[in-house]
């Protein structure tokens, strides 16, 4: 009963001494305090409305610190903690991301290219340091392999191909692509690993053609090559793992439409400042 009692009391002092320094009543206190619970319940229902809009619009993929960003991007402001706990009550957790096997085939006799690159994943500006790199997709009529190209400073895919053969002719096609979209300068740094597709003569003669510069991982280091790995593990990780193609056309119209509509378009990258790689350049009037 005694420790009941100076518990009690305890609150009631903090209370008037709260209310002696903002020199307001216990009375208005304590009818202003169910009305803050019940608006902060309200705030929480919206809020959370949002959060699973937002969730939903980026394909279960987001977790809280996206979700926190565009919430912030679309004016509601509020805490990192407040986001977690929501999506906590709401049961929203990002897909999990699964182990990613990198495969590279460099054991031919192709001249291999020094690693000019280094490591140097944040240049300075636009079309000065690309990166390569290719996965394969199952589907039910067999693998379809797909190579990209991503300029690093605004992490965006500018070059892709799809093929059901993995060859020199699918990374060709991808450097085609991304030369024709971009038409970028003199010097620019090409970085791919040691396989034998990017290594071949026919490939090494369309990087001389555009007047790029070769850059290749060291052998058996996919740290060299990190953020296009990288970009792979998101796409299995978001989109190919959850999906059973059928034909190899249903997965060309869903890669198609997660690179180009989605990647580069909509989704928030955290290494440039949560935003998206088309509206990053187009702040930064990228041509």
């Amino acid at each position: 009963m005694i420790y009941r009692f100076i518990r009690e009391n305890t609150v009631v002092f903090r209370v008037e001494t709260m209310c002696r320094i903002f020199k307001i009543s216990r009375s208005g206190y304590y009818k202003w305090l169910p009305r803050s619970i019940s608006h902060r319940r309200k705030q929480d229902k919206n809020i959370k409305t949002e959060i699973k809009n937002i969730y939903q619009s980026s394909r279960g993929t987001y977790g809280s610190p996206r979700i926190h960003r565009q919430l912030g991007v679309q004016g509601i402001y509020c805490g990192k903690k407040r986001v977690e706990r929501l999506m906590k009550e709401s049961k929203i957790r990002a897909i999990q991301k699964r182990k990613f096997k990198v495969t590279t085939d460099s054991n031919h006799k192709f001249p291999v290219a020094e690693n000019l690159l280094n490591r140097n994943f944040k240049p300075s500006g636009p079309n000065l340091s690309w990166v390569s790199d290719i996965t394969y997709i199952r589907t039910k009529e067999g693998w379809l392999y797909l190579a990209v190209i991503m300029d690093l400073y605004s992490r965006k895919v500018v070059g892709w191909a799809m093929s059901n053969h993995i060859n020199r002719e699918l990374v060709i096609e991808a450097l085609k692509m991304a030369a024709r979209q971009r038409r970028p300068p003199k010097g620019l740094i090409l970085h791919s690993d040691q396989g034998k597709q990017y290594a071949s003569h026919d490939y090494q003669g369309w990087i001389k053609h555009y007047k790029m510069v070769c850059s290749m991982s060291r052998k058996g280091n996919c740290l060299d090559n990190s953020v296009v790995e990288s970009f792979f593990h998101t796409l299995k990780t978001e989109l190919i793992y959850h999906r059973r193609y059928e034909t190899r056309n249903q997965a060309r119209k869903d890669i198609f439409e997660y690179i180009e509509v989605f990647y580069n378009r909509v989704r928030l990258h955290s290494a440039i400042g949560y935003t998206n790689p088309e509206n990053y350049e187009k702040q930064r009037k990228v041509a």
